[in-house]
């Protein structure tokens, strides 16, 4: 039975993917800022194995959690999920950013990849200004371009692992607020397709979906030496080599 780690399933778009892939029979371990949401998720998501407790914004309890994660053992799939949006330059660019990076380092790889973009990446800046400047500065658009450039970048280096980025559309979640026009059940359907699927469309790497569909993205993210410019840059940042 397939095992799936998704990062900040307390609470939207995670949650929603850990309550359908335990509905499916899959077994899930769920991620929380701290031990009181992490409380909280397990209540939400009943059939979980059990939930992991850590600030992503904080790089040294973003490699222990990744400790955490191997130390119980090989995961299928790991969905990376967890992101902030209207918060401190600093916040979006540890959470949304430097958290995948390191967490991707640092955990054993699984068959399958996914990380959470946004149509807004495409107002993101491919010159990774942001990641050069002292201190590192970038917006959410940066960071969310940035996941896909992670996902491009993996899918490259790691032939046998499927890796993959998607956006889930501008959802009535917190982040996304109770007037967001798309729908909910499409948000989280692509993360729990590219996870478990046996769907030949699914069984890809390095491509970029909305609502389970291939969609139109950056080029600038197929560009071997714009991939291998990030993660130097998040080495850096991170004290991390990939």
């Amino acid at each position: 039975m397939s095992r799936i780690f998704i990062t900040g399933s307390a609470d939207g778009l995670g949650q929603l993917a850990a309550v359908e892939l335990v509905k499916q029979g899959y077994r899930v371990v769920l991620h929380a800022r701290d031990e009181r949401r992490a409380e909280e998720a397990l209540a939400q998501v009943p059939g979980a194995e059990c939930v992991l407790a850590a600030d992503l914004s904080d790089i040294d309890a973003t490699k222990r959690l990744a400790d955490e994660v191997n130390r119980l053992g090989r995961f299928d799939a790991i969905i990376h999920n967890a992101g902030v949006y209207q918060m401190p330059a600093q916040t979006i660019l540890a959470v949304n950013t430097i958290a995948p990076y390191i967490l991707t380092c640092l955990i054993e790889p699984p068959k399958r990849l996914i990380y959470l973009s946004s149509g807004d990446h495409l107002n993101g800046d491919p010159t990774l200004a942001g990641l050069r400047a002292d201190p590192p500065k970038v917006r959410y658009a940066d960071s969310k371009l940035h996941d896909l450039i992670l996902a491009k970048a993996v899918a490259r280096k790691w032939p046998n692992v499927l890796a993959n980025a998607l956006d889930p559309g501008w959802v009535p979640t917190k982040m996304g607020g109770r007037g967001a026009p798309d729908d909910l059940q499409k948000g989280y359907e692509t993360q729990v397709w590219l996870a478990v699927s046996d769907d030949p469309k699914a069984l890809v790497s390095g491509r970029y979906f909305r609502h389970q569909r291939e969609a139109r993205y950056e080029v600038k993210a197929d560009d071997a030496d714009v991939q291998e410019q990030f993660l130097q840059l998040c080495g850096q940042i991170s004290g991390m080599a990939f």
